[in-house]
């Protein structure tokens, strides 16, 4: 276990930013800045996508509020104007803005609400050697369609963490100084170590060095009744924010912190989780992985702020959780399909017989204002676990490989499934989020594919109708993903609404100005209620990504398209009576077979 642990740990050394290779720079100079979208098409597409979800009764309010919002001089075009201004002046007219308001504003605690986990495969620890080299210099620029990305994610994800604040957090990054820190964090039962994964000649430590410091940190934290000092970074962000400043009030705390928010990441080695049978197991993991299991389990075995945390279990249950204000998921899959890639190489170097220091246990003056707040924080993350459904599952009849043979997008097809299993469930559709990439921009971050949309609701509507002709039923669904397909072009063009209607939005209370009505509508409250939020994030692993809902009443739902099956994770609140992630998993399988049916027993239409 401990030298499979061993393999990553030399992975990366921080490009400090003032260092970067000339070809990355050059490159991201090349990169088109985010457009604003045309007004007018914005507020047509808006109009287009509330006809699915809202009343025609609100619909023709909201019809009259976007014809005031319109008119020519009007407020629309003054903060479409004031848009525009923002995007001559930045880098990006986005970025800036989503950072805050998305995350660093946000003040639910992160766990749950805001950091996605990934559950790998359960490994069976057998003694393979093998270290990870690569530094981040060596990540080849991504393409999307034969269009360069934006790669100035990755260099957000090590030595970088997040600090609590009393009205909004923000994030520290210690790749950009000219002093990195050589060294991540491990944690287990509770206890810190500072472990230096370089040499003070700066070269990486090998696996075999890494297992022995590995096995000197297991060896000296086996006492299980330490302080968990790790699960106050559960809490609501404000009363973290109170306890941090309070926590570093003291010089040893505060250098130990300190230690920890500089590491380049972390490394949780958890005790193993109670046993479970098979069916449930990876929903076990993708628990621990998004919150730890509660205060007796690993949840005090983490540091939630850090925006990059490994985790592995004595009982071969491993995955990673991330802080997500820096990065999205793709590029935290990309990284890991390059770790699990690299732990399966032979490596055939013999290690210096170097002694090495013994790692730096992080000490904690623990006073009792302090634990009166472990214990707050004890209460109010266990009340989350409880709240928390996740259902992790391998739906095994066919993979991307059957959509493609149909030459339909596995994206649209899995997200029809889904409409049509949630409008068999409710009887209705609801605001439904898919993340787009804009990383084809500088900065980009994500904007929103609205995959409930007039075509999707013809077609989920006729799917049951025994009165409908298959083939009718076939043109619907075709339809559907084309729209689908469509939407999502234009998303990733940087044309979809979302963004600019939250950009209008912001650009109105940055100049002072009233409100528009148009955003104190009952319409665009239930546009934003996203009672799907959903997100594809591949991988060559066979791995999921998980995240809670975004609302009290929804679901988070995130699927990994492997070529023969599909990896979905579906979370939802046991606090609201009407979801449950069982059940929409067990109407998406049956959403998936019906439609593959469907498409097997009609003729190919020349539609």
């Amino acid at each position: 276990f401990l030298s499979f642990t061993a393999k990553p740990c030399g992975l990366v050394k921080p490009v400090a930013l003032g260092k970067l290779p000339g070809r990355y720079l050059a490159h991201q100079e090349g990169l088109p800045r985010l457009p604003v979208p045309a007004l007018q098409q914005t507020l047509d597409r808006y109009l287009l996508a509330l006809q699915p979800i809202v009343s025609e009764e609100e619909l023709n309010h909201t019809k009259g509020l976007v014809d005031e919002f319109r008119k020519s001089g009007g407020i629309g075009e003054r903060l479409q104007q004031g848009l525009q201004r923002r995007a001559r002046k930045t880098e990006n007219w986005l970025s800036e803005w989503w950072l805050k308001n998305a995350y660093l504003e946000y003040r639910l605690p992160v766990v749950v609400h805001s950091s996605p986990g990934v559950v790998l495969p359960k490994q069976e620890f057998l003694d393979r050697q093998g270290q990870l080299r690569e530094t981040l210099k060596t990540l080849p620029v991504e393409y999307l369609g034969g269009k360069p990305l934006c790669m100035n994610q990755y260099y957000q994800i090590f030595s970088s963490c997040r600090i609590p604040g009393p009205k909004h957090d923000s994030i520290v990054n210690y790749a950009k100084g000219k002093k990195w820190s050589p060294h991540i964090t491990v944690v287990h039962n509770f206890q810190f170590f500072e472990l230096a994964v370089y040499s003070s000649d700066g070269s990486p430590l090998i696996a075999d060095q890494i297992f022995i410091q590995l096995e000197k940190i297991w060896n000296t934290s086996l006492q299980t009744n330490k302080e968990p000092i790790g699960i106050l970074t559960t809490n609501h962000r404000n009363s973290w924010a109170k306890a941090y400043n309070n926590l570093i009030k003291d010089k040893t705390n505060k250098e130990s912190v300190r230690s920890i928010e500089k590491s380049i990441f972390i490394v949780c080695l958890d005790a193993p989780m109670p046993r479970a049978s098979e069916d449930i197991y990876k929903s076990r993991v993708a628990a621990q992985m998004l919150h730890g299991g509660g205060s007796r389990w690993n949840s005090g075995n983490r540091w939630f702020d850090k925006t990059l945390q490994f985790i592995i279990a004595e009982d071969g249950s491993c995955g990673l959780a991330y802080e997500h204000a820096p990065s999205e998921g793709p590029p935290i899959v990309t990284l890991l399909d390059h770790v699990v890639e690299y732990t399966k190489k032979p490596q055939h170097v013999r290690s210096p017989m170097i002694p090495l220091q013994m790692p730096k246990k992080l000490r904690f003056n623990i006073t009792p204002e302090i634990k009166n707040d472990i214990e707050k924080a004890k209460q109010n993350l266990n009340i989350m676990v409880q709240d928390l459904d996740i259902k992790v599952t391998v739906f095994h009849y066919f993979g991307k490989n059957f959509p493609k043979s149909e030459k339909l997008s596995p994206d649209a097809f899995i997200q029809m499934a889904l409409q049509l299993a949630y409008y068999r469930m409710y009887g209705q559709p609801c605001a439904t989020y898919e993340s787009a990439s804009l990383r084809m921009f500088h900065l980009g971050r994500t904007d929103t594919i609205r995959s409930a949309s007039v075509s999707s609701l013809k077609f989920v509507e006729a799917m049951d109708k025994p009165n409908k002709q298959n083939q009718e039923k076939v043109d619907l669904l075709r339809r559907a993903m084309q729209a689908h397909r469509q939407y999502t072009d234009m998303a990733l063009t940087g044309n979809a609404i979302d963004r600019h209607l939250l950009g209008l939005k912001l650009q109105a209370i940055e100049d002072l100005v009233s409100m528009p009505e148009l955003f104190m509508d009952t319409a665009y409250a239930v546009a934003m209620h996203f009672n799907l939020s959903t997100s594809q994030v591949p991988a060559k692993t066979d791995c999921v990504m998980c995240f809670g809902p975004v609302v009290p009443d929804g679901y988070g739902v995130c699927y990994n398209p492997m070529e023969e099956h599909i990896n979905f994770a579906i979370s939802a609140f046991n606090s609201c009576a009407e979801t449950n992630a069982a059940h929409l998993a067990h109407y998406l399988e049956t959403a998936l077979l019906d439609m593959r049916l469907l498409l097997q027993s009609t003729p190919k239409s020349k539609l």
